[in-house]
């Protein structure tokens, strides 16, 4: 089975209390994805902040409109530099996605290490080439505008 990573950095032109405060609320992760992905926050009466332990389910349409559950784990947070959020029930065969920030002058950089395995085995590895990869880039370039949008630069 292929195993595939896909790294992502980002500035943001804001304090670290401000990017840490959006990015670290589950709320706000229908406000950085894509439309098209049909993503619906499942878990009732979520709590502000996420913790270490943490399950959080959705509704998500990645292909054909066909919705799945997916379930991810917070399995590692440490305030205001990073957390992790793992896949328990979902599309791919894995899901590690580590999310990394740090202040930087006149702002914070992003960082996002997505570790996958797509589902199927050899066909997975195929389903990678043709859509499952440009999907995922297609996902972080919707975040990458929705983060300039939320946080646009002075001036």
């Amino acid at each position: 089975m292929a195993f595939y990573q896909l790294r992502k950095q980002q500035f943001v032109p804001a304090s670290l209390d401000e990017v840490w405060g959006f990015i670290s609320s589950p709320k706000n992760l229908k406000e950085i994805t894509p439309e098209h992905m049909g993503f619906d926050i499942t878990t009732p009466d979520l709590p502000e902040k996420m913790y270490k332990g943490m399950i959080i389910s959705y509704k998500v349409k990645p292909m054909l409109g066909i919705p799945l559950t997916w379930v991810t784990e917070i399995t590692q947070v440490e305030d205001k530099k990073f957390f992790v959020d793992e896949q328990r029930v979902g599309p791919y065969a894995m899901w590690h996605h580590q999310h990394h920030i740090e202040e930087v002058e006149g702002g914070v950089m992003m960082l996002d290490i997505v570790s996958y395995r797509p589902p199927m085995a050899f066909l997975g590895s195929i389903a990678n080439a043709l859509f499952i990869r440009k999907q995922l880039e297609g996902i972080f370039s919707f975040r990458e505008k929705a983060m300039m949008k939320k946080f646009p630069p002075a001036g």
